[in-house]
C-alpha cells in the first residue's frame, strides 16, 4: 500500500501518517509547501525524515495527477480544505479549495482506474444542523443518535461544502463506478489539533501542561474522538473491502464541557483553577450514530476519554521537557 495524503500536515494527517510509518508503509503528503511543525510534535524525527513530500496544490489537476502517477500511489487520503473561520471570512476561496480541490482529486482518481485501490476523504459533523432540528424521530423509526442518513441542514460555508463533496462522491460512483469513502469527524482532539472551531478543548490541556489559565469559549455538548481513534478509523477505511459511494458519521465520547473539565480534573487536579468554559452550544448535531461505518468495515479503535486526555498531557508535557512544544496556537 502506497498511500497519499492531500493536507497532510494537517492535525489528522499527521495521526494517519505516523500509523502508516508504524505499519513499515510508506507515506507522501500533497501539499502547498512543508510544514513538519505539527509533526514534529505528533512524532519522532526519525519518523517525520521517512515522510515524502510532493509539492502542489490540491486545485491543479495535471499536477495531482502527475504526483499519483509519479510515486506510483495506490490509496489516497484526501484531507486539504479550509476550515470555519476561513470559509466565513472568505466563501469563494473555501468554495475554491474545499468543492474544486475534491472534484480534482475524483478526477485524478478517476483518470488513474485501477491503479487508485482505494480514496477515503474527510467530511465533516457540520453537514447537520443544530441538534433541536433533529428533535423528531430519525429516518431509522425512533429517537436516539442520528444515522448517516439524516436530512444534512448545514449552517456554515464549511458544512456547505461538505455537503456538496459528499454529493459529487456519489455521482462518481453512479456514473463512473469509482468508490470512497467520506468520514464525518466532529471534535477531533489530540497532540497537533491546534487549528479550527473545536480545537479549543486541546488548547485547554496544553495550557494545564503550561499551567496557565485557559477559557473554552463554548459550553454545551460535543461528541470528543481522541485523534489516534480518529487515523485509525481513515486507515481502517483503506484497507477494508467495500464498494460504493459511502459517507459515515464517526462517533466517539459525546459529553458536556462540563464532563470534560473534571475529566481533565482527574488527569490533572491543577485544572480545577485553570479551565473554565462557556455555555454557548455549536450549532451542530452532536448525537451521531457510527453503526453503518462499523457495519461496514469492521471494529473501530475508541479510546476512552479520560486516557485520551491523559496521552495527550502527557506528551505535552514531554514536548515542554524538551523544549519543543508549540505554543503559537494560543496567541
Amino acid at each position: 500500500m502506497r498511500v497519499l495524503l492531500t493536507g497532510g500536515y494537517g492535525c489528522i494527517g499527521c495521526w494517519i501518517a505516523r500509523q502508516l510509518l508504524e505499519r513499515g508503509l510508506p507515506v507522501w503528503i500533497y501539499d502547498l509547501k512543508e510544514d513538519l511543525r505539527r509533526m514534529r510534535q505528533v512524532m519522532d524525527e526519525e519518523q517525520v525524515a521517512q515522510v515524502r513530500f510532493c509539492q502542489g496544490d490540491v486545485t491543479d489537476l495535471p499536477a495531482f495527477r502527475a504526483a499519483l502517477e509519479r510515486e506510483q500511489i495506490s490509496h489516497v487520503v484526501h484531507l486539504a480544505g479550509l476550515q470555519v473561520p476561513i470559509c466565513r471570512a472568505d466563501p469563494l476561496l473555501g468554495a475554491k479549495v474545499n468543492v474544486l480541490g475534491t472534484l480534482a482529486v475524483f478526477e485524478a482518481v478517476k483518470a488513474l482506474g485501477p491503479q487508485i485501490k482505494r480514496l477515503v476523504y474527510a467530511s465533516s459533523a457540520a453537514v447537520f444542523g443544530p441538534a433541536e432540528e433533529y428533535s423528531e424521530p430519525s429516518s431509522a423509526g425512533s429517537s436516539g443518535p442520528l444515522p448517516d442518513d439524516a436530512p444534512l441542514r448545514p449552517s456554515t460555508h464549511y458544512g456547505v461544502f461538505k455537503c456538496c463533496n459528499e454529493g459529487n462522491a456519489r455521482i462518481y460512483w453512479q456514473d463512473h463506478g469509482l468508490t470512497s469513502i467520506g468520514l464525518r469527524p466532529w471534535t477531533v482532539y489530540g497532540v497537533g489539533r491546534d487549528f479550527g472551531m473545536t480545537s479549543e478543548p486541546t488548547k485547554a490541556i496544553k495550557c494545564v501542561a503550561l499551567n496557565r489559565p485557559y477559557h473554552i469559549s463554548y459550553g454545551g455538548v460535543q461528541d470528543l474522538q481522541y485523534t489516534g481513534d480518529v487515523a485509525g478509523a481513515f486507515l481502517r477505511c483503506l484497507e477494508a473491502p467495500y464498494q460504493g459511494a459511502g459517507v459515515f458519521n464517526l462517533r466517539g465520547a459525546v459529553v458536556d464541557l462540563p464532563t470534560f473539565r473534571r475529566e481533565l480534573c482527574a488527569v490533572a487536579p491543577e485544572a480545577e483553577r485553570l479551565i473554565t468554559h462557556g455555555d454557548r452550544q455549536l450549532a451542530i448535531a452532536y448525537d451521531l450514530s457510527d453503526e453503518r461505518l462499523r457495519q461496514a468495515i469492521g471494529p473501530l479503535p475508541l479510546t476512552d476519554l479520560r486516557e485520551g486526555i491523559r496521552q495527550t498531557l502527557s506528551r505535552f508535557r514531554t514536548l515542554l521537557a524538551a523544549g519543543r512544544l508549540d505554543t503559537s496556537d494560543l496567541g
